[in-house]
């Protein structure tokens, strides 16, 4: 699983930051995060692709997180037979897709499923060929959704030694039980993966957080995130600006995602007011609460490993 930064900023786009979101890859397959203005162009350098891309998950209705979405599924449009497109997002994201392509005369060739927040749905929003992308509310001066993908979980290790003892020889037959299938020894018996196999594994977790101040929602989303990508658009001089416009501080960021106990948190969602020599402040500031904390940059690639 890799995760690429394709903006790393806030409300505008800046030569040197995009508007903030994220892409997603798992075995091919695409998730998208936000897409703000212009953001086709970065996903068009990180060389992921786009054919592949599944579902856009939209946090919420403010220009930088959703104007670049007609870009996207006009890019999309050019590859030939991409299959449909899910969109997630809060109240008013089909209208504001479906306006826009009627205002804006395109043709798209593909199917558009929509999935809009309601509470009955909670946790899950969408099952992402059977992983789980969870959605959770956000404190914001507007409506705003956090997601939390959690990956499948994973069989547990094999044990050849007890495979040997039950009479199971080396070979397919060891290799049908890893993939959870019973088999027939060659005395006859039946043996069946719970036989050989340990406990599940849980699978890697990604979270994405952006526009939001300290929240409840916002640390359920990062409990034991691999991962967490989240908003640190202040630096602490301009904590009370941060209070005011509902964001929140690099150092704001750390705690949550330290008290929620996420295993590494990368910064995004910087003020453009911010140069690049700022991000060291932002890094030390968060590094306080959590060590390993780093400010994300455009077109970053993160691997995610297995937890194990």
């Amino acid at each position: 699983m890799d995760c690429v930064i394709l903006g790393s900023g806030g409300m505008m786009p800046m030569p040197a930051r995009m508007t903030t979101s994220l892409l997603l890859r798992r075995e091919g397959r695409l998730i998208m995060f936000d897409a703000g203005e212009g953001i086709q162009l970065s996903l068009k350098r990180c060389g992921f692709g786009i054919k592949n891309l599944d579902v856009v998950a939209i946090s919420h209705m403010h220009a930088d997180h959703v104007l670049g979405l007609p870009g996207i599924m006009m890019f999309r449009a050019q590859c030939e037979e991409p299959g449909p497109l899910t969109i997630i997002g809060p109240p008013g994201i089909e209208q504001f897709v479906r306006h826009t392509i009627e205002d804006l005369h395109y043709h798209l060739g593909y199917d558009l499923v929509f999935v809009e927040w309601n509470v009955q749905a909670r946790p899950a929003a969408w099952d992402w060929h059977g992983h789980r992308l969870i959605w959770e509310p956000l404190e914001h001066s507007t409506f705003c959704l956090g997601y939390r993908l959690e990956e499948a979980a994973r069989p547990g290790r094999f044990d050849p030694a007890a495979a040997t003892a039950l009479g199971v020889p080396p070979g397919p037959l060891c290799g049908q039980l890893q993939e959870g299938r019973a088999v027939t020894a060659p005395d006859g018996r039946t043996i069946v993966p719970a036989a050989v196999m340990g406990p599940p594994r849980r699978g890697r977790i990604v979270v994405f957080a952006t526009d939001t101040m300290p929240c409840a929602g916002l640390e359920r989303l990062c409990a034991g995130a691999d991962f967490a990508f989240i908003e640190g658009m202040f630096t602490n001089r301009h904590e009370a600006e941060a209070l005011r416009k509902k964001h929140m501080t690099a150092a704001q960021a750390a705690r949550a995602a330290a008290s929620a106990g996420a295993h590494e948190l990368v910064l995004v969602h910087v003020s453009p007011r911010y140069t690049r020599d700022d991000d060291e402040t932002l890094a030390q500031e968060a590094q306080e609460f959590f060590p390993t904390a780093r400010v994300g940059n455009d077109l970053d690639v993160y691997s995610v490993p297995l937890p194990d």
